[in-house]
């Protein structure tokens, strides 16, 4: 017999992917990751936040003011609070000029 709780996590499991979260972005310098890979700064990833960390390897879309980018998850963002997230200065790039510092984004699951 499954319990209410296994029921409850398959089905947040599948509607996690296309619920869209908000919060702001913000960028940093990549490094060794808290998912264990080395990256840099040119390389399109993505710290997330302790409420949505977990999801090592998989991608999310971005967007902002009509553009669309990606970034795979390699990190924590222990500073970001909920669906905010950090990422590497080429994806910031693509949304605003790093001068701009934090935009209000949303994102989903890829």
């Amino acid at each position: 017999m499954l319990s209410v709780t296994k029921i409850i996590f398959a089905v947040g499991v599948l509607i996690a992917p296309v619920i869209a979260h908000s919060g702001d972005m913000t960028y940093y310098t990549p490094g060794l990751g808290a998912c264990g890979q080395t990256n840099s700064e040119n390389d399109a990833v993505v710290a997330m936040s302790p409420a949505q960390y977990g999801h090592c390897g998989k991608t999310i879309s971005i967007h902002y003011k009509g553009k669309t980018g990606s970034a795979k998850i390699v990190d924590k963002c222990p500073g970001c609070g909920g669906d905010s997230i950090d990422v590497s200065p080429a994806v910031f790039k693509q949304f605003a000029d790093l001068s701009v510092g934090r935009v209000a984004v949303t994102w989903d699951y890829a």
